[in-house]
């Protein structure tokens, strides 16, 4: 419903731009002239920005509303009309077709359009467009629309989707996300994938003994290890209250057992630096040169071997105080 009103308003307003190029041409006919000013003003002080762009028989911008300067700078509206090109050089190069596909005619006209457009400090500012093309003979002679800045929009968007998908302590992927990885990996990608699982140790004595705040700092030191430690070709996640869990992907057996060993280092190199809180962590990895179909019995014996290595180290140090 909403994309068909503002179709409708963006035809009204492109009759709206043209008969505003008309009182240009025609400044000195008197009749009406009081009417056109009072639109004029109208659109005008519109905070979207109106456009007609010609296309036929060359390109130029017929009209631009001056509000498009509070947006991407001053000086911009001059440059758009000596340069007919110029969106084309200021649009997001990931929307450049997007762009070229809308003045060539090969998109469907009743769909919004979302855009980025850099502005005069080089940052991208987003932009939702409603056009309405205009064909004479069949032939596509000029499009024009009404452009909304959604900054505010987007970001909403994004900060939801990343409280969605992120754990709210420590700022790493969630649960949520997880599993929505292993169901991917599961049934539609496949590519060799490796679990490992890490569970911190002595959490519960901690947080018994010190309280909440520090086992709470414990964890959040031990994500952002975690984090900072694997590549983007991992996926690094808290599972439950003391358990993380990472996917990585694309890399093979002898990499993966690397990679824990270093972690490993990793770790002791943060324990010797750290005059507060160590951190002590059991870990378990499996590895499948396959992830369809695989990735369930791959969480089990990373699980199993996490667990293993809990045990291992329990005896070991009952062993220390010889027990």
């Amino acid at each position: 419903m909403m994309g068909l009103i503002y179709f409708c308003l963006g035809l009204v307003v492109g009759i709206i731009a043209l008969l505003m190029y008309m009182k240009y041409e025609k400044a000195k006919r008197k009749t009406g002239f009081e009417n056109e000013k009072r639109i004029f003003q109208l659109v005008e002080s519109s905070k979207d920005i109106i456009y007609y762009y010609e296309i036929k028989p060359e390109l130029r911008h017929r009209y631009i509303s001056p509000s498009i300067e509070h947006f991407l700078g001053k000086g911009i509206l001059e440059e758009a009309y000596k340069n007919p090109n110029l969106p084309l050089e200021l649009v997001h190069p990931d929307d450049y077709e997007i762009l070229l596909k809308k003045i060539k005619g090969d998109l469907d006209y009743n769909q919004p359009l979302i855009q980025r457009w850099k502005d005069d400090k080089g940052n991208y500012r987003w932009f939702e467009e409603y056009t309405t093309p205009m064909f004479e003979k069949g032939e596509l002679i000029a499009i024009h629309g009404i452009i909304r800045n959604i900054d505010e929009k987007v970001k909403l968007q994004q900060d939801l989707e990343y409280r969605i998908t992120h754990d709210a302590l420590t700022n790493i992927y969630n649960r949520e996300f997880f599993e929505q990885s292993m169901e991917k990996y599961n049934n539609h990608v496949n590519t060799s994938v490796a679990i490992i699982l890490c569970d911190l140790d002595e959490l519960k004595y901690l947080n018994d003994n010190h309280g909440h705040k520090k086992g709470d700092f414990l964890i959040k030191e031990s994500a952002k290890l975690l984090n900072q430690f694997f590549s983007e070709n991992a996926i690094v996640a808290r599972i439950g209250g003391d358990e993380f869990a990472v996917i990585i992907k694309d890399a093979d057996k002898v990499e993966v057992e690397h990679l824990c060993q270093n972690l490993s280092a990793e770790i002791s190199e943060y324990n010797r630096n750290s005059k507060d809180i160590k951190i002590k962590m059991s870990m378990g990895y499996a590895f499948s040169k396959y992830s369809i179909g695989k990735m369930e019995k791959l969480f089990a014996a990373a699980d199993k071997n996490m667990y293993q290595d809990k045990k291992a180290k329990k005896e070991q140090k009952l062993i220390q105080l010889g027990l």
